[in-house]
């Protein structure tokens, strides 16, 4: 008992770390692929880089689903979704205010709120069937066309590389680093739902405890990697698109893709968590409407609100 469980928690963070490093070369494979496309920063943070990042929650929720556990597949992604914006972008906001662009706000704030109502509005009766994803996938694409008639080659295009490496030209290796990237998050993927599953029954734990925490928290850590490294560099389009892009792609385009695969029943217990972010979204979205930025104050709000949700999906 005691073996599997070491071989259980081994194999977690081999896969964690499996996925950051998966994710970081599918990013800066996809990255050097859209600079020569003319996307804006702007836009290669809010779907190129946000898609890149999300690709282990994509996975290990398509995996999750597959193997019949719905629980983890839609609290990946609800946890995902939460741990982005309370912890990581809290984080990122203690560190000092994180300002961002009129345009971010009034368009993508607006998409993000939307595409987590929309998301909680179709888990209300705790399953995911395929009419339901479809419809989220719709909507992700409805998206992805605004985003693509806004976007304009800008001359910060080169600069929005650096997320990933240097200033350079598209080379085969962006190629490679794409399809390598993209091989390991499946595999670090698979690894980490096989995982899940077992340390939930070793503690007792309820799958949707773990798919909502431990298991989002993982798949996250390229989204934390990637924006931290962004606003360290000075790409605060890069980094707070990222974070925004992914909360929409994961609520439309994960689920809506998982949906697909396998109609989910989802625990109760879904329900606390799915309220849950629809608070922080919305407190995010205010504190980016009144003034454009996030202090350090709401910051360490919502770092705190987030240690708390940990808390109370392990005591439930």
């Amino acid at each position: 008992m005691a073996t599997d469980l070491v071989a259980s928690l081994v194999l977690l963070a081999g896969a964690v770390v499996g996925l950051w490093i998966g994710a970081r070369a599918f990013v800066d494979g996809a990255v050097g692929l859209a600079r020569r496309l003319g996307l804006s920063e702007l836009v290669i943070g809010l779907t190129v880089v946000a898609v890149g990042t999300s690709m282990p929650e994509l996975v290990v929720s398509v995996d999750a689903a597959l193997a019949g556990t719905g629980d983890i597949a839609v609290g990946n992604v609800i946890g995902s979704n939460v741990y982005n914006l309370a912890f990581i972008l809290g984080v990122i906001a203690l560190f000092g205010n994180v300002a961002v662009p009129r345009t971010l706000v009034r368009r993508d704030g607006l998409a993000l709120l939307g595409a987590t109502t929309l998301a909680a509005l179709v888990l209300l009766d705790l399953r995911l069937g395929r009419l339901e994803a479809a419809i989220l996938l719709l909507a992700l694409v409805a998206y992805f066309i605004a985003l693509a008639r806004a976007g304009s080659p800008s001359s910060s295009v080169a600069d929005a590389g650096t997320v990933g490496g240097e200033d350079d030209p598209f080379r085969l290796r962006d190629l490679v680093a794409l399809v390598g990237g993209l091989a390991l998050v499946l595999v670090s993927g698979h690894a980490l739902v096989a995982a899940a599953v077992d340390l939930a029954r070793s503690f007792g734990v309820s799958e949707w405890a773990i798919g909502a925490t431990i298991v989002a928290a993982g798949t996250s850590t390229p989204e934390f990697v990637v924006s931290a490294l962004a606003l360290s560099r000075g790409r605060l389009g890069v980094s707070v698109g990222n974070l925004l892009g992914s909360n929409v792609f994961n609520a439309l385009g994960v689920l809506g893709i998982a949906g697909l695969v396998r109609p989910l029943p989802i625990d109760p217990a879904a329900l606390p968590d799915v309220g849950w972010l629809l608070v922080v979204t919305a407190f995010v979205t205010l504190s980016l409407w009144s003034g454009h930025r996030i202090s350090r104050v709401e910051g360490g709000l919502l770092v705190g609100s987030e240690l708390l949700r940990w808390s109370l999906d392990f005591l439930r």
